[in-house]
């Protein structure tokens, strides 16, 4: 079972330019996107979120449960449910406001333990910014890890919810020691300040950065760099490209045997080609179509 835990959010999404655009709601969330993308690829997994009893909690759910996804560990509440507000350039790529006061996701809770055969935790996005929530899911990571849960991140960065970046830069390099797999766009690295190398003395056992449609490139702890250019595809958007990277990294991980730090560590360069290529893979599909609607198992192949 890999868990994943963090937001489940409405995506607005507009249907043509303007400020006044219609708009279309979508489910989404980072991990929520990967929740269901792990789902659709075949890996046992289930969502550890809270979300709101209002129509479009319900909605989110039955995303996932039709993505096979296990609910069980989901919390409810009365609160509204998140909103984020869609911008879509000429190139595709997607820019967000979020409407987050007061809404259910915030208010998640330290859970009293996970499903049964957990054997992964994925962390990201908003879930690890806006309180109280983010300080619940940041216990969660550190006791996962202490566990010897295999652990990942991606801290997909949204500056407009960060009120003190350095504080969070900060935030960010005392998770490293909890982290196994770090995954983050050279977006985020930029943003963030840091290197693959810095990371990877800090703890994580391997670091990936996405190129956008350039491909991306694992660094592991013994000095190897492993890139693969990205898959060619027309692009309609990118929303939830990271997330399918996330999903694929770990189910590829899951297949091979490799979700701990060790088993990590011992993957050879053609072990990172064909899971870095899988991961390629799958992201295109996403792009080719609207929202974040991550690719089956049938469509992308093996990892």
């Amino acid at each position: 079972m890999i868990v994943v835990a963090g937001e489940a959010l409405i995506d607005l999404v507009p249907q043509g330019t303007g400020a006044l655009a219609a708009l279309q709601p979508a489910r989404g969330g980072g991990p929520y996107n990967t929740a269901v993308a792990l789902g659709r690829l075949g890996s046992p997994t289930a969502f550890c979120s809270r979300t709101s009893l209002d129509a479009f909690g319900e909605a989110l759910l039955d995303g996932l449960r039709a993505a096979g996804v296990d609910v069980s560990a989901v919390q409810r509440g009365p609160e509204p449910t998140t909103l984020a507000v869609a911008t879509i350039d000429g190139n595709g790529s997607a820019a967000y406001s979020f409407h987050v006061e007061g809404t259910a996701d915030r208010l998640f809770r330290v859970p009293a333990d996970l499903p049964a055969g957990t054997r992964a935790v994925s962390f990201g996005t908003c879930s690890l910014v806006l309180e109280p929530g983010a300080s619940a899911y940041e216990e969660l990571m550190r006791t996962a890890a202490a566990r010897g849960l295999f652990t990942a991140l991606d801290p997909n960065i949204r500056p407009g919810l960060i009120p003190d970046a350095d504080a969070y830069r900060a935030r960010f390099a005392s998770w490293l020691p909890s982290v196994s797999l770090l995954k983050l766009s050279e977006e985020d690295a930029r943003w963030l300040g840091g290197t693959p190398r810095e990371w990877l003395s800090a703890g994580p056992a391997a670091v990936v950065i996405t190129h956008g449609g350039d491909g991306l490139t694992a660094f592991t702890r013994d000095g190897a760099v492993h890139p693969v250019p990205g898959e060619q595809v027309d692009v309609v958007d990118t929303i939830g490209a990271g997330d399918t990277v996330n999903a694929a990294l770990l189910h590829g991980l899951s297949v091979r045997g490799a979700l701990s730090p060790v088993a990590l560590a011992g993957l050879g360069r053609e072990d990172w080609q064909r899971l870095l290529r899988f991961a390629a893979r799958a992201a295109a599909i996403t792009c080719s179509r609207a929202g974040a609607e991550p690719p089956y198992a049938s469509e992308v192949g093996e990892p």
